[in-house]
């Protein structure tokens, strides 16, 4: 898991149908991630504030990272067992990540911004 990697919400909602980890992965061993959920463009009630929810495509689609609503979830969630346990043909190894989506490193200093504004309130 690398910072800004881009990955499906397995328990998501309809609206907010990705995560975008936002922590070092120089910590990926720690039993939580930090995350923020992505919204598309259309249909969200809110106006989103650019600068705090900066626009990033996804698979060619634009989305608002939601920094506002960033959240510790567990690592496991990004991680997938493999495994069938009807089977049990194999051991289950839970410790594989899932694939990202994309990585959006390219485009650090607006997120990196984004948590500027979230926690210092500067723009």
């Amino acid at each position: 898991m690398h910072r800004f990697d881009v990955y499906p919400d397995p328990e998501s909602r309809e609206h907010l149908p990705d995560l975008v980890v936002l922590q070092s992965e120089l910590l990926e061993r720690l039993d939580n991630v930090v995350v923020a959920p992505l919204r598309g463009q259309g249909g969200g009630r809110s106006i989103p504030i650019l600068r705090l929810n900066p626009v990033v495509e996804v698979e060619g689609q634009p989305y608002f990272v939601r920094i506002q609503d960033l959240a510790a979830i567990p690592a496991h969630r990004l991680r997938q067992a493999v495994c069938n346990p009807a089977t049990r043909l194999q051991p289950c190894n839970p410790f594989v990540t899932l694939q990202p989506v994309c990585n959006l490193s390219s485009e650090r200093e607006a997120r990196l911004a984004a948590l500027d504004l979230l926690f210092t309130g500067v723009l």
